[in-house]
């Protein structure tokens, strides 16, 4: 079942999967142009930013970003705009037969990204060929094809956790008495390499996929403290794990949860995580998409693992973005607990992946990304350029009593302060 869900859960972040009217409009496209010429492509780009992107952009506007972009980009028209996608398609073809093929292949693909770009937010959509794709793919599973944790720590793969905490430890003692950056780096990666080397679980996924761990944590007295680095395909069997493994521990009942840093990722899992902590049924959060809002409700229960903490603190700052800034505005708007921190970034877009039917260069395959919806904090303003704003901001000299001045648990003011 579980993996059936990380399945739809990596299918969806990255937005593959077409409609039969994108199908039928590629098929149009293909009849009229023929297949992966320059018309074809640039009618089927042209379709599915119509179709998809997040505002109701009109022919004339979209037209007139063509128009803009086939200008600066060498495009030949006496034409002063496009007056409908007839015209730039001719004019497209027009240019592209006069070229040779390397630079009608610039040409295009210049093009082509000189109006994803130009959609707002600016610089969020985007062409991509199958590499950025592919990059696309490990930063939303949490994989790093340059990183190689065992080498950090100079062990072998097969090394038992005895050898990988002794390694450790001589490494951490080499590196105690330098203070330079470089060395409080290498101490950094080090200690992260042992964390995720030690767990069987965390190690089991790195070694099968590479895949890296996105939650920690820490016990401070009676408080958990739980940092939430990034929303992975792994992330919610993480998330449910780390609390049901502290469930029957009477000793912790305050929460920390730190998205600070979060740069969101898989937003479709949001609903999961926040269905525990604000119950079945309830609406998580709404996207917003060609004028219309989209309700997204929770599918999961309350965890006892998770209510059993009376007083939580989320913190969050200026690099808390997309699918973690959803999950703020909704800890805010059902009183979960008290924000501290900063404002979050402000980054309040879903971007999808389209692949295209149509090509015009033989060695590359390009796809589109772009923002399909927008997404709306607490009180229905949408994040994208405000953020979330905490209920208590770090940068007031007295946060400190502000914080207390909720809970008035001086033991959990004490934590938030050895971890700001």
């Amino acid at each position: 079942m579980f993996k059936k869900f990380l399945f739809f859960l990596i299918i969806f972040s990255i937005g593959l999967g077409l409609g039969n009217s994108y199908f039928k409009k590629s098929q149009e496209s293909q009849n009229v142009y023929g297949k992966n010429s320059p018309e074809a492509f640039v009618s089927e780009v042209y379709d599915k930013i119509m179709d998809n992107y997040w505002d109701n952009i009109s022919q004339t506007q979209l037209l007139e970003s063509f128009k803009l972009a086939f200008d600066k980009n060498g495009g030949t028209s006496y034409q002063s705009k496009f007056g409908s996608k007839d015209n730039l398609i001719k004019a497209v073809a027009s240019s592209a037969k006069s070229m040779n093929e390397e630079d009608r292949n610039k040409f295009i693909s210049n093009m082509t990204s000189n109006v994803l770009a130009s959609l707002s937010p600016l610089g969020r959509s985007g062409l991509y060929t199958t590499k950025q794709e592919e990059q696309l793919k490990n930063t939303v599973e949490n994989i790093n094809p340059q990183k190689d944790l065992y080498k950090d720590l100079g062990v072998s793969k097969d090394a038992s956790g005895g050898a990988i905490e002794a390694e450790f430890q001589k490494k951490k003692e080499e590196l105690a008495n330098d203070n330079s950056p470089q060395a409080q780096q290498k101490l950094k990666e080090i200690a992260y390499a042992k964390e995720v080397l030690t767990q069987k679980d965390t190690k089991g996924r790195y070694d099968q996929n590479g895949v890296e761990p996105t939650i920690f944590t820490k016990v401070f007295s009676s408080t958990l403290y739980l940092q939430f680095k990034k929303f992975s395909p792994t992330s919610y069997d993480e998330f449910v794990k780390t609390f049901e493994s502290y469930k029957d521990n009477s000793s912790i009942n305050n929460l920390i949860f730190d998205l600070r840093g979060n740069i969101g990722g898989s937003i479709d899992a949001a609903p999961y995580f926040l269905g525990h902590f604000i119950g079945k049924g309830q609406t998580a959060f709404d996207f917003y998409h060609k004028g219309e809002y989209l309700p997204f409700k929770t599918p999961t229960d309350k965890a006892p693992s998770i209510t059993k903490y009376k007083q939580v603190v989320i913190l969050i700052d200026n690099n808390t973005q997309s699918s973690a800034e959803i999950m703020a505005a909704t800890f805010k708007k059902y009183h979960v607990g008290v924000l501290i921190g900063t404002p979050s970034k402000g980054w309040g877009t879903v971007e999808r992946v389209f692949s295209l039917d149509n090509q015009f260069d033989k060695s590359t395959k390009y796809s589109l990304f772009l923002v399909h919806s927008i997404t709306l904090r607490e009180d229905n303003l949408p994040i994208e350029g405000r953020g979330v704003e905490p209920d208590v901001n770090f940068k007031n000299s007295d946060w400190q009593a502000q914080l207390f001045s909720y809970f008035r648990n001086q033991e959990l003011t004490d934590a938030v302060s050895s971890i700001k």
